[in-house]
């Protein structure tokens, strides 16, 4: 599933790309990205605590 729209990053490359902070902007760098608008910021914080990001 998409969680970036901006960057059009999927859920299990952000997972797969999670350092050990978790930090969403941290994990976006790694992908070479970063947040555009920030609505995903909120989900992919979820999902980076091992939560579901939908």
């Amino acid at each position: 599933m998409i969680l970036c729209v901006c960057n059009a990053l999927r859920e299990n490359d952000v997972r797969a790309a999670a350092g050990p902070k978790g930090c969403p902007v941290e994990t976006y760098a790694r992908l070479g990205a970063r947040p555009q608008c920030g609505q995903c910021l909120p989900h992919a914080r979820r999902l980076l605590k091992g939560g579901r990001a939908a």
